[in-house]
C-alpha cells in the first residue's frame, strides 16, 4: 500500500498503529529548514542594511545606558533604605520586648504584694476573733472557694506541646503543629479531676475557683486572664486514690493516644506534699463593702430600673 509504512511488532508482540509517510517528509523539511521563513527574511534584511551608524546607533546605546543606570539607582536606593531602617527596626523590637518584660515583672510584683497584704489581713482578723465559731465557718468557706493556701497530697498532670515539624532545608516550621496543647485539653483534665473529688486545683501556679476561666487568646492560653505557657502542670489535692483514679480515666487514655499520634508529652505523678497558692481576690458581684458613714450605697450589680410612664 502506498503512503503507509509496514506495521512492526514490539517485544510483547503487539502491532503499532500505522503512521503516514508524510511524517518523514515533514521531519526532513524541519531538518533542512530549522528557521521560519520570516526569521530568515528579517536576518537577510539586517545583513543587507549592515550595522547601525550615526545618530540611530547612538540613541540606542544611550537608551540602554540610561535604563541600566536607572535600574542600578533603584537597587541602590532600595538597599540603602533596608540597611538604614534595620537598626531602627531592631531597636523598636528590643524596646517592645523590654517594655513587655518590665510590665510583666511589675504585675507579678504587685500580685505578690497583694497576696502578702491579703494574708496579713487574714492573720489580723483571726487574732481579733480567735475562737469564734462564725470565723471558723468563714475560714472553711474560704478554703473551699480557693481563697487560702492549701497543702496536702495529690497528683500533678503535666502536658507539653509536641515538637513542631520543621523543613529539613530551611529549618523553619512546616505548618500547624497538631501536637499543640489547646485550652480545651486543659479544661478536660481539670473537669476530670473535679469529677474525681479533687478539693483544690492549680495550673502553673494559678489557683482555680468555681468561676475560673480557661481560654485561648491570640494563640496563648489564659487562666483567669493570666497567660501560661508549655509545659502545663495541673496540680490537684484530693483523696488518696486521686492519682490512680485519674490514671484509669478516659481522659488519660485519650491523652495517651495523643502521645502516640501527635507526639504530645503527657505524664502523671503522685505527690505527697503539694502546696497550692490562694486564688486572686474575687470580684464581688452582689455583696459590697459597707461605707464608713453606715449608709447603704446602691449595689453596682443592681438591675436596670424601670422608668414610669
Amino acid at each position: 500500500m502506498i503512503g503507509w509504512s509496514r506495521p512492526a511488532r514490539d517485544r510483547a508482540g503487539s502491532t503499532e498503529k500505522p503512521q503516514p509517510a508524510e511524517a518523514s517528509s515533514l521531519l526532513s523539511d524541519l531538518l533542512r529548514q530549522p528557521l521560519e521563513p520570516g526569521y530568515a527574511d528579517a536576518a537577510r534584511r539586517r545583513a543587507d542594511l549592515g550595522p547601525r551608524t550615526g545618530w540611530r546607533a547612538g540613541t540606542a546605546s544611550m537608551a540602554k545606558l540610561v535604563t541600566l543606570l536607572a535600574i542600578g539607582l533603584l537597587l541602590a536606593v532600595a538597599y540603602h533604605q533596608v540597611v538604614a531602617d534595620e537598626p531602627q527596626v531592631s531597636k523598636a523590637r528590643a524596646d517592645l520586648v523590654a517594655d513587655v518584660k518590665t510590665t510583666r515583672d511589675e504585675t507579678e510584683d504587685l500580685q505578690r504584694r497583694a497576696d502578702d497584704l491579703r494574708q496579713d489581713v487574714a492573720r489580723r482578723r483571726d487574732d481579733l476573733v480567735a475562737g469564734d465559731e462564725d470565723m471558723a465557718a468563714l475560714r472553711a468557706r474560704e478554703a473551699s472557694a480557693g481563697l487560702v493556701t492549701v497543702a496536702g497530697r495529690g497528683v500533678t498532670v503535666e502536658v507539653r506541646d509536641a515538637t513542631a515539624p520543621v523543613d529539613p532545608v530551611t529549618g523553619k516550621p512546616t505548618g500547624e503543629n497538631p501536637g499543640t496543647v489547646l485550652d480545651r485539653d486543659l479544661q478536660d483534665i481539670v473537669n476530670a479531676l473535679w469529677r474525681l473529688d479533687a478539693e483544690a486545683i492549680a495550673i502553673n501556679g494559678q489557683r482555680l475557683t468555681g468561676v475560673s476561666t480557661i481560654r485561648t487568646a491570640g494563640g496563648v492560653i489564659l487562666v483567669d486572664f493570666q497567660p501560661i505557657t508549655s509545659p502545663y502542670r495541673v496540680s490537684a489535692i484530693g483523696p488518696p486514690d486521686l492519682s490512680d483514679e485519674f490514671d484509669d480515666s478516659a481522659v488519660a487514655a485519650r491523652f495517651r493516644r495523643y502521645v502516640k499520634t501527635y507526639r504530645m508529652r503527657f505524664s502523671i505523678k503522685r505527690r505527697a506534699d503539694l502546696t497550692l497558692p490562694a486564688a486572686s481576690e474575687p470580684r464581688l458581684r452582689y455583696a459590697h463593702p459597707p461605707s464608713p458613714s453606715g449608709s447603704d450605697p446602691a449595689s453596682p450589680s443592681a438591675g436596670p430600673r424601670r422608668s414610669g410612664p
